[in-house]
């Protein structure tokens, strides 16, 4: 098997960017926004979707920030996959953390869409805007070019709900881009291509 890295960078008037991904790696992570809630929550990612990752990211504002990180990220996922042979593909992960219980679907479809049914509580998130979540997630799954559903099945607090979700779609991760000995090599879709 090829490994599966991949090195992205992007750099604009308002943000510079890089990410290192493994996806075969053993979880470890060099998370580095200037948001540190942010960096939590791609820790997490990265952790427990048992991914190496070395996020670098500078910016003009938080949105702006998130969004493109949102991007880098799903880029160097992708490339880091290739044909995507072998793959599993469909994975879902449900994650309890504390009184928020966090429940995420994917499906490595070469079709970015996301369905989520997150609602935030407005609780104080260190100064980090619960609606970049959704936006991060969004712009994650089009960039990746994945189907990604999820949704909170409660909680009260934010911090527990974004950081149960952000285990979840970790985990999903990790099972979907497992490879499938039964059918290593093949591309998993009837069109033969993802």
């Amino acid at each position: 098997m090829v490994d599966r890295i991949s090195d992205k960078k992007r750099e604009t008037r308002e943000t510079n960017v890089s990410v290192y991904m493994n996806v075969d790696g053993s979880g470890h992570t060099e998370i580095s926004t200037g948001i540190r809630l942010f960096d939590h929550l791609l820790d997490q990612l990265g952790r427990h979707g048992m991914f190496d990752l070395k996020i670098s990211a500078t910016g003009d504002d938080a949105h702006h920030l998130v969004e493109d990180v949102a991007i880098v990220l799903a880029q160097a996922f992708e490339e880091a996959l290739g044909e995507k042979r072998g793959i599993v593909r469909m994975a879902d992960a449900t994650v309890p953390m504390d009184d928020a219980l966090a429940t995420v679907v994917i499906d490595i479809s070469g079709r970015g869409y996301s369905v989520l049914d997150i609602e935030f509580e407005g609780n104080d998130m260190f100064g980090f805007p619960t609606d970049l979540i959704r936006h991060f997630l969004e712009t994650f799954a089009r960039e990746a070019r994945i189907n990604l559903h999820g949704g909170l099945a409660y909680g009260t607090n934010d911090h527990h709900k974004a950081e149960a979700f952000f285990k979840a779609l970790g985990r999903a991760l990790d099972k979907a881009t497992r490879i499938d000995a039964r059918i290593a090599g093949e591309i998993p879709s009837t069109k033969e291509k993802i």
